[in-house]
């Protein structure tokens, strides 16, 4: 069986060793994932390049995402390192202290902002929620907090207000700089951090269009500002990320679950695709084997209709990178056999305003109602195969492109598998038969097998498909 969802995976040190990059690929990698917010831009050119090299040598085309780091808001550092926080003794956070200079009554704070942006009787949670201050009185750049839950408080760790409301922008000085060494780098997709609302993917379309690039944006939901603002932050997007880390500290964890449904259910009613991610399989950045939970949450993932599901420090920095993706796809082949991964109602009341994507619905409807054995997709962007993916089926849909950044690009999308071929290559009379024969050469299709193949009769042009076609292998096309 063909596994649909697909899986990305955060490249680090760990996958810096000998031959660890090409076993995660091999093992079921789709797309790599290169998070800004740690390493230095050297780091990254590098881990691309890796990427792109092994790709090539195995035969695979993967896409890269580079995760902007956004305004993460935290602590400074401590002179020692770290500090123990007491329950019910007083701390200040200090916009205006040294970074270096934290100790066990203040630290400073990389975000200036901070003391404008919350008020007494405000809760602050640090270092993911394990740490709860209640906000007493903000004087000046300090912010007088009284300690609710204690605990060990190190260097750099985050700071999230509860209910959100932080007017920091989604893009800083250093999210720009590094979008610069990801278009550079040719990422495929720009993830953006602690998005708000749809003027930060405009601001980073802008600066997209302005260097020249066709990465696609995918928006991070994590800020409760966010899920207010999801109908117009999706349709802005050409994806959407459920980022349940920052997310479930600000709307509290018992929301996730259900905010999760809502998030896949939407982008894909916009036909956008969406990732699922943060501790899928966390227990295995020691462990070889997942937790039960993990296991469920991961399958639950996959039946809601996530196109993809991502791990996090479980490649980048975990004791068992391959073992983890193994187990990961492992899940998701096993989930997609339920009945209810492959049934859709999507869209199945709508009208549609063009035609490639009506051609797209129909083919689907098709493919699900007839012995169909796969589907040919000749597409110049990508848009018709992300169409198709909306509707749950069984059957692999082939993206066959002569555009190497579209072939990246359909590596997100569940279902969709990407290959390389140049309509431009044959005339119209022959340019079925080649795509057939491109699946048959590969052993994706069998003599006999019925396939449906899309295309537009004006080759190269965008959003041009306008053709459904029932093809059986080995007869004349």
């Amino acid at each position: 069986m063909i596994r649909r969802t697909k899986i990305i995976a955060t490249l680090g040190p760990a996958t810096d060793e000998a031959d660890m990059l090409e076993h995660i690929l091999q093992a079921g990698v789709d797309l790599v994932r290169i998070n800004f917010s740690h390493g230095k831009a050297q780091d990254h050119e590098r881990r691309i390049a890796q990427a792109r090299a092994i790709s090539q040598k195995i035969g695979k085309e993967i896409g890269v995402i580079a995760d902007l780091q956004g305004p993460k808001i935290r602590v400074a550092r401590f002179q020692a390192g770290k500090i123990q926080l007491l329950a019910d003794k007083r701390f200040i956070l200090d916009a205006a202290l040294a970074s270096d200079a934290g100790t066990a009554e203040r630290v400073g704070i990389d975000y200036k902002a901070l003391p404008n942006d919350v008020h007494a009787g405000d809760t602050l949670l640090l270092d993911d929620g394990r740490l709860v201050l209640e906000v007493e009185q903000v004087v000046g750049h300090e912010i007088h907090c009284l300690v609710k839950v204690g605990g060990e408080l190190s260097n750099h760790k985050g700071i999230n207000r509860q209910g959100g409301g932080l007017s920091a922008n989604a893009l800083t000085d250093k999210d720009r700089e590094d979008l610069s060494v990801a278009v550079r780098c040719g990422a495929d997709y720009i993830a953006v951090s602690f998005v708000r609302n749809e003027e930060d993917i405009a601001e980073t379309r802008k600066l997209l269009n302005t260097a020249h690039s066709t990465a696609g944006i995918i928006a991070k939901i994590e800020r409760i500002e966010a899920i207010t603002n999801l109908e117009s932050i999706i349709h802005a997007s050409d994806a959407v990320m459920v980022a349940r880390g920052d997310l479930a500290v600000e709307i509290g964890d018992a929301e996730v679950p259900g905010v999760q449904k809502h998030i896949i259910h939407r982008a894909r009613v916009a036909n956008k695709a969406v990732i699922t991610a943060t501790q899928m399989m966390e227990s295995m950045i020691h462990s070889p084997v997942p937790t039960r939970a993990e296991v469920s949450d991961v399958a639950n993932a996959v039946l809601d209709g996530s196109d993809a599901v991502m791990l996090s420090a479980e490649t980048a920095t975990g004791a068992h990178p391959a073992i983890v993706v193994a187990a990961m796809a492992r899940i998701c082949v096993s989930a997609e056999k339920q009945p209810r991964a492959s049934t859709s109602k999507h869209r199945i009341e709508m009208r549609f305003k063009r035609a490639d994507e009506a051609i797209a619905m129909a083919t689907m409807y098709t493919a699900n109602h007839l012995d169909i054995k796969a589907i040919i997709a000749l597409t110049e962007s990508g848009s018709t195969p992300l169409w198709m993916s909306r509707i749950r089926s069984g059957i692999p849909i082939y993206g066959l492109s002569r555009h190497i950044i579209t072939q990246r690009r359909m590596t997100l999308y569940r279902g969709v598998y990407p290959l390389a071929f140049d309509i431009t290559q044959y005339t119209r009379d022959d340019v079925n038969k080649a795509a057939a024969n491109e699946l048959e050469k590969l052993s994706l299709v069998s003599t006999g097998d019925l396939v449906i193949l899309t295309k537009g009769d004006l080759v190269g042009k965008h959003g041009g498909t306008n053709a459904l076609k029932i093809l059986q292998i080995g007869e004349i096309y």
